[in-house]
């Protein structure tokens, strides 16, 4: 058989659920790093900031219980459904799926790490790359076992961070101090090189950031491949192609699995609502890892009901289809405004106006993304990645 038998897929042949859901995730995504990206890195992602007061408080609670950690665990899910329909099609042409795979991992790993050290160091390209071969290895794990395995790798990363703080909590309180300053130094450092910085200062702590960045893998990894797997039993059981086949399934993810989610969080909130960088004991861990779990629950919650209204939701799936090269035009777009080498506005936005900009940069990006797919069958991005996975040029012009 000859090697042109197993191509790209064609715009006829996608799942389009899996664009309405790719595009629902990347709004998601935006609304959550907008934070990273008009701020110091360590700043984000820390619970509702005691510093913001009024709508600017409301906007950032709103953030981090309905957003933060509900969409780049969605967007995992939909990696790892995206890995089970390529499974499948290469199995239906007969094709060695391992060669192929492999230079996929590669070609999103220099991508990924371009976009790290050039763009923005907050990237999950790069993770997504090197846990996708560890994804291989479950290629043939039987179907019925990819739930369990997948809610079993992801909560392991809830345990590992209890571990993690009832360790850290027998610090002596010097000790402890030292990681306080040295979060408080790393914040500095971000803040003088991406607020004041040149371009080439800022990518010198991308690079120290993103070294960081990869030590986290220990907690990150965990919860990134559990929901390839998640993602991977959807695909293969139809679940996400044909869900009127599942409705006892979507109705118990829209109806138990998201309330119970949304009670852990704001359970999880009341207990400690911010906290502070460098603060590391079971109180802090323990408040991640019932977010976590509360992620989790609620992602799945997301998921259901964007099914259940994927037909009013279809003008998302151009933004979907051209996910890789929107995720990266909004890193360069957000650096470009808020870094010191570009319009220098680093610090500057208040929280509910940096939720404004977000959704105006996502609106703007679905209908650039209507308009390039009138004309071509891919993003470019998605373009060059898909002729160095599939070694030939693929069609781009309609």
């Amino acid at each position: 058989m000859s090697y042109v038998a197993f191509q790209p897929v064609t715009p006829n042949e996608r799942i389009a659920t899996l664009d309405v859901l790719r595009g629902l995730a990347l709004l998601g995504i935006l609304l959550m790093n907008i934070e990273a990206f008009s701020g110091p890195l360590d700043l984000s992602f820390t619970g509702i900031d005691v510093h913001w007061q009024g709508v600017d408080r409301w906007a950032d609670g709103f953030v981090y219980i309905f957003v933060q950690g509900k969409f780049f665990t969605l967007f995992s899910l939909l990696f790892g459904a995206g890995f089970a329909v390529m499974v499948q099609r290469a199995d239906t042409v007969g094709r060695d799926f391992t060669r192929f795979y492999l230079r996929r991992s590669v070609g999103l790993l220099f991508i990924g790490l371009l976009h790290a050290v050039l763009l923005w160091a907050g990237d999950i390209l790069v993770a997504y790359a090197l846990l996708s071969l560890v994804l291989l290895a479950f290629r043939e794990a039987p179907r019925s076992w990819l739930p369990a395995l997948g809610t079993l790798a992801y909560l392991a990363a809830a345990v590992l961070l209890l571990l993690l703080g009832a360790l850290l909590s027998f610090l002596p309180a010097d000790e402890a101090a030292k990681l306080t300053a040295t979060a408080q130094g790393s914040i500095e450092a971000q803040r003088q090189a991406y607020g004041h910085g040149s371009y080439g200062v800022a990518v010198l702590q991308r690079l120290r950031d993103f070294g960081t960045a990869l030590g986290a893998l220990m907690v990150v990894g965990p919860q990134v491949l559990g929901m390839f797997l998640i993602g991977a039993w959807f695909a293969r059981s139809g679940a996400i192609a044909r869900p009127a086949e599942h409705p006892r399934l979507f109705a118990w993810l829209r109806w138990a699995a998201l309330p119970v989610g949304l009670v852990l969080m704001l359970l999880s909130v009341s207990w400690l609502p911010y906290v502070a960088p460098g603060r590391f004991d079971l109180y802090s861990t323990g408040t991640y890892a019932l977010n976590s779990v509360a992620g989790l629950l609620m992602c799945l919650g997301y998921l259901a009901w964007a099914v259940r209204w994927s037909a009013h939701l279809q003008w998302l799936a151009p933004a979907g289809r051209m996910a890789l090269s929107n995720y990266l035009a909004q890193s360069l777009i957000c650096t470009l405004v808020f870094y010191g080498y570009g319009l220098g506005m680093f610090e500057q936005m208040g929280r509910a106006w940096q939720l404004l900009f977000a959704v105006a940069l996502f609106a703007a990006q679905v209908v650039l993304s209507h308009y390039w797919l009138r004309y071509f069958r891919f993003g470019p991005m998605e373009w060059l990645w898909r002729a160095f996975t599939y070694l030939q040029l693929p069609p781009l012009r309609r």
